[in-house]
């Protein structure tokens, strides 16, 4: 499989979803274009930025960062990590409905706690638990269970700080380590990570945000039932906007471009979807927030089927719910 798709049809789907997406990661940087001097988003000229730098300059309003970003956009993330000292525990609830045909559903849930060292550094541990109830999936056993799924260290650093930048950049890892596969529930010893690049800016002053993220995911998996192993790798682009009702309650649009490989370095194209819907946050105290997102697939092809949608590697449906508590 090669790393582009052969048809008109597939790359028209795959430029519209990365115009959106650029769309938005064009509006972080057209701040720099303006009648002032400015440089990139690394090095910018008009304020140069370092790790010890993180608190808004003299002047500036201080409820500019009163609403954190991280989790006000679904699955796209803002760059906000939260304040020095700042304890977070964190119960994120990802599920998957619907397949070609049969009866499918799984959950994904992943529990973390999350300690800012620094201005610019945070890290958290956690843990994982997985279910699954499968019935009449042709190619997945039927199947039905929760368990404990694996671990994982989530490392994010913040390059550029919104507060004194036209727009926010944190950088994300994610190692982790699992026995059990989400999608069909089978014993697995899977090994891999995640990396992405988190930017965000606010268009509107404490009303209105967008987001944009670049994710690749890379891992290899050994299937315990025939003790072979298998290296996949998956790419997705994302951009979302939302919208500050009152400072507590936010609802927007988030559009995620998703592309999967066999292969740990994107090596063999082997399908593609688009997602598209709603998204809400709710701080419902200072120490208590919830967000979420249910989003469809609105586009997407295999490799080798020629059918709409692309329902071997995703599903018809994903959703979240996030549950966050502050110390």
């Amino acid at each position: 499989m090669d790393l582009f798709e052969s048809g008109k049809w597939r790359f028209s789907r795959a430029a519209v979803a990365v115009t959106i997406a650029a769309g938005h990661l064009a509006g972080c940087v057209s701040a720099f274009a303006g009648d002032k001097p400015r440089g990139s988003a690394y090095a910018p000229s008009r304020t140069v930025l370092s790790p010890g730098i993180s608190k808004p300059p003299l002047g500036l309003p201080a409820d500019h960062a009163d609403i954190d970003t991280e989790h006000i956009f679904g699955f796209s993330m803002g760059s906000d990590i939260g304040k020095p000292g700042e304890i977070e525990v964190e119960f994120e609830n990802v599920g998957a409905f619907g397949k070609r045909s049969g009866s499918y559903a799984a959950l994904a849930n992943l529990n973390q706690v999350k300690y800012t060292v620094s201005d610019n550094f945070r890290i958290a541990p956690g843990f994982s638990l997985s279910g699954q109830r499968i019935r009449g999936v042709p190619g997945l056993a039927d199947h039905q269970d929760v368990a404990f799924s694996g671990a994982a260290l989530e490392l994010r650093y913040k390059l550029v700080d919104r507060a004194v930048a036209p727009f926010g950049l944190t950088l994300h890892a994610q190692p982790g380590w699992s026995r059990i596969d989400d999608a069909s529930g089978m014993p697995i010893a899977q090994y891999g990570a995640e990396f992405a690049a988190l930017f965000d800016r606010e268009l509107i002053k404490d009303r209105l945000f967008a987001a944009f993220n670049v994710w690749y995911g890379t891992g290899g998996t050994r299937e315990v039932a025939t003790d072979l192993w298998r290296h996949d790798s998956e790419m997705q682009l994302q951009a979302a906007l939302s919208y500050a009702v009152r400072p507590e309650l936010v609802f927007g649009l988030g559009v995620r471009y998703a592309r999967a490989y066999d292969g740990g370095a994107l090596n063999r194209f082997a399908g593609d979807a688009i997602f598209a819907g709603p998204t809400f946050s709710y701080a419902i105290s200072k120490e208590i927030g919830i967000s979420g997102t249910w989003q469809m697939q609105v586009a997407g092809s295999a490799v080798g089927d020629n059918r709409s949608l692309n329902l071997d590697q995703f599903e018809r449906h994903q959703a979240l719910l996030r549950l966050n508590l502050h110390f």
